[in-house]
């Protein structure tokens, strides 16, 4: 929900013609983030070029894994810059047969 909200307020910035410049900045003052971090944001949301719809709640579960596959998707998520919740949720719903969707 972080994501979403950060992303929105990127576009709403955007929206209200700031520049990019101008964008990053203020986003990074109301997150208390990186600049550099903001810029992806903008970025991001500039790709996107729509506000996001807010993410389903979620539920915690616990799951028991080897450690090495455990190693692996911890490895996979810093490098495609994702949380493993994430990538365990995008697995799944290829598996299920709903890639994309929120089933």
């Amino acid at each position: 929900m972080q994501k979403t909200e950060r992303l929105n307020a990127a576009h709403g910035l955007l929206a209200r013609g700031l520049s990019v410049a101008e964008a990053a900045v203020s986003l990074s003052r109301q997150f208390a983030m990186s600049r550099r971090q903001a810029y992806r944001y903008i970025e991001e949301a500039q790709s996107i070029g729509r506000p996001v719809a807010p993410a389903e709640p979620t539920t915690a579960v616990t799951f028991k894994l080897a450690p090495s596959l455990v190693d692996s998707i911890r490895a996979r998520a810093a490098a495609e810059g994702t949380t493993i919740s994430d990538m365990v949720s995008q697995a799944l719903r290829a598996f299920l047969g709903e890639a994309g969707g929120n089933g």
